[in-house]
């Protein structure tokens, strides 16, 4: 009988492979040794992964901009206003008391009704006819129609004011309070006002991340970073696309760990270690202190090229690598700090080889306290 036990200790129950069989899989000669990579986790291993997989910042890629300066577009909405010096009589109102015409200093101005910049970037003033304003700002445009109407209208002075602005604008889209277009002022707007502007974000803060697009460069940030960072909350320009995106990162765990679940965490991130407090650490009677593993496709930028060279990649050109640190070595812990976990990671900690043989032993006994209940009420 414990003969035939001893044979059938390897099919006893588990939560996963253990760490002698993982280890084999990737020897050489073994079938799975082209498709799954172990890798030993040591500092310089972590700092290979984290230099990979840094992300750009907002900053670095589009810079911080300029202002945007008011130029005219087709589209656009101008309001133009007239005033002349007295006795107005062209687009003020002539005085036909005598005594008013010749002694009042008061000028008169007019109010044209607001245009908007045809497709050829071209208005109507009357009495100056067709002006174009596409590609001028506000203040040349007003010059020009008073430069227009001299001769015309008693000493004119315009004023050109930029109503609506079609042609500057910022789209916000994703999960914002409402998906709009953000007129641009010469005020020069940042993102995080862009983002106000449409109501601000519809989930945490800590889940949300923000894709900026202009111009075919394409950058995301988490939005707490960009917070954090105020060189990150970068002026926007026209014509760009701010997506907001709701990304709830998870990692999942399983084995002999406190609790075995799919786990959420911050678009900022967070390291081996604090996934292991998050998942309520190892169990004592259980887990193989040199047996944590962590499942991963990885980028083949974050290996060693020897590694890669001959490896299998997936459809989308990832490898996929096991990384296993030893929790035995006081530096495991200092490589756990800085180890980051990804989304979609699995976390698994395998069972020590002791707690195979005492599974066993608890079967052999409860087979023996059986047996002899079984004799004494015989």
């Amino acid at each position: 009988m414990v003969a035939a036990f001893l044979s059938g200790c390897s099919s006893l129950g588990g939560s996963g492979p253990s760490s002698r069989t993982i280890a084999n899989a990737a020897k050489p000669g073994s079938e799975l040794a082209a498709d799954i990579k172990v890798v030993e986790l040591t500092d310089a291993v972590a700092r290979q992964v984290l230099a990979s997989r840094k992300s750009s910042l907002l900053s670095e890629v589009f810079g911080d901009g300029e202002a945007y300066d008011s130029i005219i577009e087709p589209g656009d909405v101008l309001d133009v206003a007239i005033w002349e010096a007295p006795p107005a009589a062209l687009f003020g109102s002539a005085s036909t008391d005598a005594r008013i015409t010749s002694t009042s200093t008061t000028s008169r101005g007019s109010n044209l009704p607001e245009q908007m910049v045809d497709s050829a970037g071209r208005i109507t003033v009357p009495f100056a006819g067709s002006i174009q304003v596409a590609g001028l700002t506000p203040q040349q445009v007003g010059r020009e129609i008073s430069r227009r109407l001299d001769g015309i209208a008693h000493q004119p002075q315009t004023i050109v004011r930029l109503v609506r602005n079609a042609a500057a604008n910022v789209t916000v889209v994703g999960e914002v309070a409402s998906s709009v277009r953000v007129p641009l002022t010469p005020k020069g707007e940042r993102l995080l006002e862009i983002l106000a502007s449409a109501g601000g974000v519809r989930q945490p803060v800590g889940k949300t991340t923000i894709q900026v697009s202009r111009g075919g460069k394409v950058a995301a940030m988490p939005l707490d970073q960009i917070i954090r960072e105020p060189a990150q909350n970068i002026r926007m320009q026209s014509n760009d696309v701010v997506t907001a995106l709701y990304q709830p990162f998870s990692f999942t765990s399983l084995g002999a760990v406190g609790n075995n679940a799919e786990i959420s965490f911050e678009g900022t991130g967070i390291t081996l270690a604090q996934a292991l407090g998050r998942v309520g650490g190892l169990r004592d009677e259980r887990a193989d202190v040199r047996g944590v593993f962590i499942f991963r496709l990885e980028d083949p930028a974050a290996l060693d090229p020897e590694l890669v060279r001959g490896a299998r990649l997936t459809p989308d050109g990832k490898i996929p690598v096991i990384y296993r640190v030893d929790l035995k070595s006081p530096t495991g812990f200092f490589v756990a700090q800085g180890f980051p976990i990804h989304n979609r990671d699995v976390l698994y900690v395998s069972n020590a080889p002791v707690a195979d043989l005492q599974k066993f032993v608890n079967i052999v006994s409860s087979m023996a306290f059986s047996v002899a209940g079984v004799a004494n009420s015989l």
